[in-house]
């Protein structure tokens, strides 16, 4: 806060205090007067890409007027200079947020160098400067201002603010046009940069390409071998059962409860036929009396046959 402020501050609330109308008729002109410093205004990106927004509304109203009238030899009808629209600009429209420091520079040195600026940009145009639209002009301007007198500005956001303002601003193709110009207009203004950046890009995609050209292990039959050799051994534990890992899971037999029912039906049913071929082929004490019998009465029958 300057000293100005601070003092015009105190004396509004000094005004305020006092009965007196004449000193609050002097504290209010004092008041009216202030001129706040830029300082206070913001100078972030935001506020410097609505700086270029403003710049650019002014360069394309100073090109229809002013400009125009110069061109035609009509400098009697000049009534329109860039200080005067910057200063409307400033009193019909809420510049708190808009870097004023950017925005008047851009006003003041932009129609200054109006001449090499256009020169710069015919370089690199396949027709007449003259033939091309306001809004162009002004962005195209713009983006060769930046790119030959703000140095610290990286030469991409010149070219993507230049894209933004045509987006806002501009046709609908326009941007094919502005993007080539400042293009090249970059690569004669800012070899080195575009150099460093491109030699940066093609590491980056080496670096990226690198692990995918790797050659591949060859896989040989005894490679293989010992790999299927590592795969089916399984390292026994204290309790006896295969150890499990988690690149290798072991898969336990699952019962089958109608294939063991048909086992078991099966078994038993051997198990019976087996029992009653037994018992058919074993004598009982019975029978083996009974035929005793029989063949005693046989040798006997025979015996007194032979008698007679």
């Amino acid at each position: 806060m300057t000293d100005q402020l601070k003092r015009a501050i105190h004396e509004a609330k000094t005004a305020k205090t006092t009965s007196n109308p004449t000193d609050k008729a002097g504290a209010s002109s004092e008041e009216q007067n202030f001129d706040m410093s830029e300082s206070t205004y913001k100078t972030t990106h935001t506020a410097v890409r609505k700086a270029r927004r403003f710049a650019m509304q002014g360069l394309y109203e100073w090109l229809v007027t002013d400009r125009r009238f110069e061109t035609t030899d009509k400098l009697g009808w000049k009534d329109n200079a860039p200080h005067d629209i910057a200063a409307r600009t400033r009193a019909t429209n809420a510049m708190h947020t808009v870097h004023i420091g950017y925005y008047h520079e851009m006003m003041r040195d932009i129609p200054e160098q109006i001449e090499a600026l256009d020169t710069l940009i015919g370089q690199h145009l396949d027709r007449n400067i003259d033939k091309l639209d306001t809004v162009e002009h002004a962005i195209l301007l713009i983006g060769a201002y930046e790119l030959q007198n703000r140095l610290e500005i990286p030469y991409k956001v010149v070219l993507d603010e230049a894209m933004k303002l045509n987006n806002h601003f501009g046709a609908t193709d326009a941007h094919k046009l502005i993007n080539a110009v400042l293009d090249k207009m970059a690569a004669d203004l800012r070899d080195l940069e575009v150099q460093a950046d491109i030699k940066a890009n093609r590491r980056s995609s080496q670096k990226a390409a690198a692990p995918a050209a790797q050659p591949q292990p060859q896989t040989t039959d005894e490679t293989k071998a010992v790999t299927n050799a590592d795969d089916t051994s399984e390292t026994p534990t204290t309790t006896g059962k295969p150890r499990l890992s988690a690149n290798k899971a072991i898969k336990r037999p699952r019962a089958n409860k109608a294939q063991a029912n048909i086992s078991d039906y099966r078994a038993s049913k051997k198990a019976s036929a087996q029992g009653h071929n037994e018992a058919a082929a074993a004598p009982t004490p019975e029978s083996t009396a009974a035929d005793v019998g029989l063949q005693d009465s046989n040798l006997v029958n025979s015996d007194e046959k032979s008698k007679d």
